[in-house]
């Protein structure tokens, strides 16, 4: 397919003809331009017929006018490009028949004031014209706007052209030097105003979210402190049982001691009606209040009771093997990622002497998540299973039995 337009290939600009590439260099100093097969847009509006080269322009034309309808004459427009020089005037007027058939593209009219204070201000000719042009040819505001809005456009420094026939509407008389200051000036500062009130209403959004930040954290803490204070509180509760019970069972074991010595002495029974009576029972309030993981401690708690008993003829094995269970429980907790507090061969004399040996030891660190491998020669706890609440409470009870004086005496 034949080149339709010419590309720059700095800055993707599509362009009509060599002329227009022409003047692009000039004012861009950009000099590679290539052929495309891609059409520049000929966007007519149905209203007040004013072209446009691209869909931006369209949107512009609609957000300042209001109009909304276009008519797509890309297709009318699109011919193959010619890459000859532009002829001279003499040449173009014996080809003014042929060329008068086709649409003629001219600068738009604008308002020689307005262009000039524009250029005053510093700004080139094409970027000022098209901005005049496109704002309506109406006040230096709407211009300078214009400008603003489309800095960063690849076109912003190019002439833009209008077809021959287009009605360019009358200019709106231009401002004086004192109101254009003025103008300026209000400018500037509905600028600083406009970026102020950004920066207030960005501030404002990150207060917020720091302050709904610090809430969350706020009530995660509370609700851990909560959990933590609910868990002791069943703990120092499950002490207490623990206490009252060795406690009776002391008394109990103190009147058949009793009861024994006055038979082996001759001396006839204690006569029930002057014992004193039983303590009255205390009926436990039930709790509501959620403790965990409650199974696993109660079966820890029977587990080293259980041990205490079956070796209450030897406190020191049984004191030593609760102090051990605990150092290892303490080495996970501290160190969780380190892979040797977490394995324990079985076959270890030390840990034969002070855990293995002792009926429950072993059973206890499976309750803590340690489990049998390589054929039952390793005790081991996976790095993905280390629970540290179920850890946490082990180590309690571990402290609790080894503290106090009563505990396993049932």
């Amino acid at each position: 397919m034949a080149g339709v337009s010419l590309k720059c290939g700095d800055c993707g600009a599509l362009l009509r003809s060599v002329e227009e590439a022409q003047e692009h260099a000039e004012l861009t100093s950009h000099s590679n331009f290539a052929e495309s097969t891609e059409a520049v847009l000929n966007l007519v509006c149905s209203t007040c017929g004013k072209p446009c080269r691209s869909k931006t322009e369209s949107d512009l034309h609609t957000k300042r006018t209001g109009h909304t309808e276009f008519a797509d004459k890309t297709s009318e427009a699109a011919k193959p490009i010619s890459l000859e020089v532009p002829k001279a005037a003499s040449e173009v007027g014996e080809a003014g028949a042929s060329s008068s058939q086709s649409e003629e593209m001219i600068v738009p009219e604008v308002d020689k004031k307005l262009l000039e204070e524009l250029e005053a201000m510093g700004f080139p000719t094409a970027r000022a014209t098209r901005a005049l042009h496109f704002s309506g040819n109406g006040s230096l505001e709407a211009a300078i706007n214009w400008v603003v809005e489309h800095e960063n456009d690849s076109d912003i420094d190019q002439m833009p052209m209008v077809p021959a026939n287009t009605k360019v509407e009358a200019p709106k008389p231009s401002l004086t030097p004192e109101q254009l200051k003025a103008k300026q000036q209000e400018l500037r500062e509905k600028a600083r105003k406009k970026k102020e009130e950004e920066e207030k209403r960005t501030e404002r959004e990150r207060e917020k979210e720091r302050i709904r930040v610090g809430r969350e954290l706020l009530e995660a803490k509370r609700i851990e402190e909560d959990n933590e204070r609910k868990r002791i509180m069943a703990l120092r509760k499950a002490e207490k049982e623990e206490e009252k019970r060795a406690r009776e069972k002391i008394r109990q074991k103190l009147e058949e001691d009793k009861a024994e010595r006055r038979r082996r002495l001759g001396l006839p029974p204690e006569d029930p009606s002057t014992a004193k009576p039983p303590p009255p029972v205390v009926e436990e309030k039930k709790t509501m209040l959620p403790i965990k993981p409650v199974t696993k401690v109660e079966r820890m708690r029977e587990c080293l009771r259980s041990l205490k008993q079956n070796h209450k003829e030897d406190d020191a094995k049984v004191k030593k093997a609760f102090q051990t269970l605990l150092t290892y429980l303490g080495n996970v907790v501290k160190s969780p990622d380190e892979e040797k507090f977490r394995k324990i061969r079985l076959s270890n004399q030390s840990f034969q002497e002070r855990v293995g040996a002792v009926k429950g030891g072993i059973e206890f660190l499976e309750l803590c998540g340690f489990e049998k491998i390589e054929g039952g020669e390793f005790l081991f706890l996976p790095r993905d299973k280390v629970d540290f609440p179920v850890l946490r409470s082990a180590g309690s009870e571990l402290d609790s039995a080894i503290k106090n004086p009563f505990f396993g005496v049932l």
